[in-house]
């Protein structure tokens, strides 16, 4: 078998892929179909499958590929792993993606000039290699956990760059507010203008020059007594656009301090960030062109707190809003 499709069918849908590959009809067991899966044989609909889709579920008329003899995929492509206090998704001769803790800048701040950041610490294991420093692509918040990718050359930088701003990469955060959003899934539309003096995201009306689009997807994962943990897609990426928008309808993060209104009182969970993290990023490779999909998984702190969210008296059913879908 050189280059197998097949198609999901319905009795098939909900399926993990590493379960539906392992099938007596095509791959023959669970080791086949998750050393195909590492080392970039599998695509699904047309996207190669990283590692951390093999729990993926599939859909009805999901088209799945198998291209056995694939040029240069003999070798398990690299795992996500640790380089001194770097936590590295991916790495290959263009682009670095890293798992950023919590307390941790993306980038070095002329306000900040002692701060350590996630680019001073990729600089230094690629100087380690012998390479030129990083190219900064985005950023995340300091006190916001997970997903940042950099660059490691010009040409690199400047592909990974327009498709930033043009809003092609798929962003998917995780988030846990106070109250419940109704409906449970919809669309948050704003017009925001950035305060340079106090250094924070405001409302404008639609018609202000300096305003601009902001748009997310979001969806109720779950709903605990006085809280509720939920999933954004950014649609455009402004900066705290997630903290201002979750605000501005009455559902500040938990453990936000910038983005609040009314008494602390309303906010009685003590909690040392604001819960947010950058659980999902999907880009085209800058080089090859093909869909790159990174996942980091929700660090022991937001971990902690929705053990401690989820023993508390349940709010009552709620139905979550449909999943959002990737792109």
């Amino acid at each position: 078998m050189s280059d197998s499709v097949w198609i999901v069918a319905p009795e098939e849908a909900g399926l993990r892929l590493d379960k539906f590959l392992a099938g007596a009809d095509r791959l023959g067991s669970r080791s086949r179909a998750t050393a195909a899966i590492e080392r970039g044989k599998v695509f699904v609909n047309d996207d190669e499958a990283s590692a951390a889709d093999a729990a993926r579920r599939l859909s009805t008329r999901d088209r799945v590929r198998v291209w056995m003899d694939r040029p240069g995929s003999s070798r398990r492509r690299p795992a996500p792993h640790q380089a001194g206090d770097l936590k590295i998704l991916y790495e290959d001769d263009d682009l670095i993606a890293v798992d950023k803790p919590p307390g941790l800048l993306s980038v070095p701040l002329e306000r900040m000039p002692d701060a350590e950041s996630v680019f001073d610490q990729i600089g230094r294991h690629l100087r380690s290699h012998r390479t030129r420093r990083p190219f900064t692509v985005h950023r995340i918040d300091r006190d916001t956990s997970g997903i940042v990718v950099f660059a490691k050359h010009a040409a690199a930088h400047a592909a990974l760059k327009q498709q930033f701003l043009r809003h092609e990469p798929e962003r998917v955060y995780q988030a846990i507010v106070y109250g419940h959003p109704t409906p449970p899934s919809g669309t948050w539309r704003d017009t925001l203008v950035w305060d340079q003096r106090s250094l924070i995201q405001k409302e404008t009306h639609p018609r202000d020059p300096r305003g601009k689009d902001a748009i997310s997807e979001y969806r109720v994962v779950e709903r605990y007594a006085s809280t509720s943990l939920i999933e954004v897609r950014l649609v455009t990426g402004k900066r705290n656009q997630i903290r201002i928008q979750a605000r501005l309808r009455g559902h500040t993060l938990v453990g936000e301090r910038r983005y609040v209104f009314g008494p602390d009182e309303m906010r009685p969970i003590d909690f040392a960030r604001q819960a947010l993290h950058a659980g999902r990023l999907t880009v085209m490779h800058p080089v090859t062109g093909r869909a790159l999909t990174f996942e980091a998984p929700l660090p022991q702190d937001l971990k902690e707190l929705i053990a401690a969210l989820r023993a508390e008296r349940p709010a009552g059913p709620a139905k979550a809003g449909p999943s959002i879908e990737r792109r």
